[in-house]
């Protein structure tokens, strides 16, 4: 066993002042993250065991009298705290600080793109052709992340465990506690020949064509998941998954709500009063709409299954059509006394005007339709 009189450079009446002033200097000397050679930290490990025994009174007693200084713990000899925390929790004081290297392989991160759609492809799917800037695996070293020909070796520092101990103080006394180690960013393993392609990466950035199906039904916020389609991983690790948002744009006719579509139809008085039938374009092409004799403004009809197709399940929404009934602003002589002649064959040539109850039954307006009101 050393001398840890000698280890920290201290005499044998060094006061405890003066023997952790000593480490203090030493630990900041040798410390890995500070000096990594193999040689400094085995004198590092040998300070801190020498400054465990010294700077406690009972084991520091035991030691110049030639005792065990760590018998008086009532575990044995040489048995420190790393090798309680391995008794009692199955590992170092880390967690862990006896694990062999870990692979580089780590996954790549999810992303998200968004693409604009018309409300045709929203109603009925179709295909999409994708561009990506992403990470691809290297094809020099194929995520390797080494030259051709070469490979990764163990750590120098923390030999292929990915972590190195250090000596701390605490309510406990000294605790050896482990971290990631520096050289090798907890690895295990270094790259002595980087792959010059990828830079040690394992990959590398690239353009791709992706094609995706749009499913009917879908609209603004909806998120299609595309699983592996991301950019790969360090170290050639597995691709993180691609997140297409559907933005929907907004239609020069139609307004959705829902799987429903509505659109305002405009119509002249005559038309409304006396009924017509229509072309309409729809999402489907043109179909036959039918005005009543006597349309009002606003009134409201629907065309069954003419609107978005339904995201789950089968069958679609609807067309909802608005009645816009158009007042003529000028007229001419002859159209004016016509006019005339008819609201006076009507008697409304002196209307008084009514007021209309805020609610109104609908059976309330099919009998003042029906009675000519």
């Amino acid at each position: 066993m050393s001398d840890y009189y000698e280890v920290l450079g201290v005499s044998r009446t060094a006061s405890p002042e003066e023997i952790k002033k000593a480490y203090r200097k030493l630990a900041r000397q040798l410390h890995p993250d500070v000096n990594p050679s193999e040689e400094a930290s085995e004198r590092f490990k040998e300070v801190g065991r020498a400054y465990e025994v010294l700077s406690s009174p009972e084991k520091r007693q035991a030691y110049d009298t030639g005792g065990d200084p760590n018998g008086a713990a009532g575990f044995g000899a040489g048995f420190g705290f790393t090798d309680i925390f391995e008794t009692f929790f199955g590992g170092g004081a880390g967690g862990g600080a006896s694990r062999g290297p870990l692979p580089r392989q780590r996954r790549g991160q999810d992303a998200l793109i968004r693409i604009e759609i018309d409300l045709s492809e929203a109603a009925f799917g179709g295909q999409r052709e994708l561009q990506l800037d992403t990470a691809v695996v290297c094809q020099v070293c194929n995520g390797s992340c080494c030259q051709p020909g070469t490979q990764p070796e163990i750590c120098d520092i923390c030999k292929g465990r990915g972590q190195t101990q250090r000596v701390a103080r605490s309510f406990l006394g000294q605790v050896m506690t482990t971290q990631a180690c520096v050289n090798c960013q907890g690895f295990g393993t270094v790259i002595p020949s980087p792959c010059l392609e990828c830079s040690g990466e394992g990959r590398v950035r690239s353009r791709r064509t992706l094609t995706i199906k749009v499913p009917a039904g879908v609209e603004t916020g909806t998120r299609i998941q595309l699983s592996g389609q991301a950019e790969i991983g360090p170290g050639g690790g597995p691709a993180g998954d691609l997140y297409v948002e559907i933005v929907e744009r907004q239609h020069a006719v139609f307004t959705r709500r829902g799987d429903d579509i509505h659109c305002t139809v405009e119509v002249p008085m005559t038309a409304a009063a006396l009924g017509t039938t229509i072309e309409l374009d729809t999402l489907d092409g043109q179909e036959s709409f039918e005005i009543r004799s006597g349309s009002q403004s606003g009134e409201a009809t629907t065309m069954r299954g003419l609107g978005v197709t339904h995201l789950r399940g089968g069958g679609r929404g609807d067309l909802v059509v608005h009645l816009a009934v158009i007042t003529p602003i000028k007229l001419d002589e002859q159209q004016e006394a016509l006019l005339r002649e008819f609201a006076k064959l009507r008697g409304e040539d002196r209307p008084s005007g009514r007021m209309t109850p805020v609610h109104t039954s609908v059976f309330s307006k099919l009998r003042d339709r029906f009675a000519g009101r």
